[in-house]
């Protein structure tokens, strides 16, 4: 059986728009390195 890893130990970034803290998600695997935003609507926003 795998063993479960809590989102609590899941490594954390901070937003550059909104200041939040976002965890490591599994789409970001291959580019976690170069994620700098929590979501889309963030990203759109930094733009504008």
């Amino acid at each position: 059986m795998a063993k479960m890893i809590k989102k609590a130990d899941l490594p954390q970034k901070i937003c550059l728009t909104c200041g939040r803290p976002f965890a490591w998600r599994k789409k970001w695997e291959r580019d976690w390195a170069t994620v700098k935003y929590c979501s889309d609507r963030c990203r759109e926003a930094k733009r504008g």
